[in-house]
């Protein structure tokens, strides 16, 4: 691969990131979120380097307790994987664009620990549970030398499945009395997993929530390797079982092979995603009239979104026109 030169201000960023200093990490990854000539320039610079550490992907649905599972099990997972990142992708607020949940409060414990970096990121509209820059952050926690980043889903439970292409081990969280089995088959989570995590084990019907996950997976073949462990962040009930199990699931990775039929029909959503995110920055960032008045137009009630769209493709198959 070509090294790609970086300007005076990224190559001096990116020195600060490689010496492990938090505020140039999260300036980096701010100037990232933000599209800046400046984020730009550093994703070009560390394009790739998310492959050299481990990743861990959790996701679930709202209320399931993702952020408190990620909380409890970091005592586990620090003496296996020395500096860990941990990000989580939350809604957006649709007036500042920023994350509105802040996650992070709920780890507050572990922020002032050197070992451990917490960033919350904005979902700002992007479906499929991460963000349009999630891939390139990961990528600069890894130049950072983070030795495993968390990523946590922003927690729709319909469309989650990008963090499968994003993160090497998938574990999925479900909790009683959610319906989140229910959830997990109509939105396809459940194919992701190579843990299923039912989470406050403590709670009535936790046993029925566990056993109705297993039968899902003797329903999907004796080949099927994924295991559902029960944990409770409030007991701590579980925990080092769930940190030995993501630990043997990275160590499994290579001989383990991917399902070539999920990973394709993520890769192409993933894709379509781009596509249509492409096609929505040029719309956006347009100044030519003909777009103006198309968005007027469905402003106005005079064309649907699909008109609209349609219309604004048109345009766009021109390129000299925008």
């Amino acid at each position: 691969m070509t090294a790609t030169r970086a300007g005076p201000d990224a190559a001096s960023l990116l020195t600060a990131v490689r010496g492990r200093d938090s505020l140039a990490i999260a300036r980096a990854i701010t100037a990232i979120e933000n599209r800046s000539a400046l984020g730009t320039e550093l994703a070009v610079a560390v394009r790739g380097r998310a492959n050299s550490c481990r990743s861990l992907g959790v996701t679930g649905p709202p209320g399931a307790g993702k952020s408190s599972l990620i909380n409890a099990l970091l005592p586990e997972l620090l003496p296996r994987y020395r500096r860990v990142a941990i990000l989580t992708v939350d809604p957006s607020s649709p007036i500042s664009g920023g994350a509105v949940l802040g996650d992070r409060v709920r780890m507050a414990a572990h922020s002032a620990n050197p070992d451990v970096f917490i960033r919350s990121l904005a979902a700002r509209g992007h479906l499929g549970g991460v963000t349009r820059t999630t891939r390139s952050v990961m990528d600069l926690l890894a130049a950072a030398e983070m030795d495993l980043v968390i990523v946590e889903t922003v927690g729709t439970g319909q469309s989650e499945v990008e963090v499968a292409e994003l993160t090497d081990v998938k574990i999925v969280v479900s909790a009683p009395g959610l319906g989140d089995e229910m959830q997990a088959i109509k939105a396809g989570v459940l194919e992701i997993a190579d843990l299923l995590v039912v989470n406050k084990a403590d709670l009535p019907d936790a046993a029925r929530t566990t056993a109705h996950l297993k039968a899902m997976l003797h329903h999907s073949g004796p080949d099927d390797r994924r295991s559902v462990l029960s944990v409770s962040t409030l007991s701590q009930d579980g925990l080092k079982a769930l940190g030995d199990a993501v630990e043997a699931k990275f160590a499994g990775l290579l001989s383990e092979p991917p399902n070539p039929a999920v990973g394709r029909a993520i890769s192409r959503s993933m894709l379509a995603r781009d596509v249509a995110d492409a096609a929505a920055a040029l719309v956006s960032g347009s100044d030519d009239s003909r777009i103006a008045a198309i968005l007027e137009d469905m402003t106005a009630g005079k064309l649907s979104r699909r008109e609209g769209a349609a219309a604004a493709l048109e345009l766009l198959a021109d390129l000299d026109a925008l």
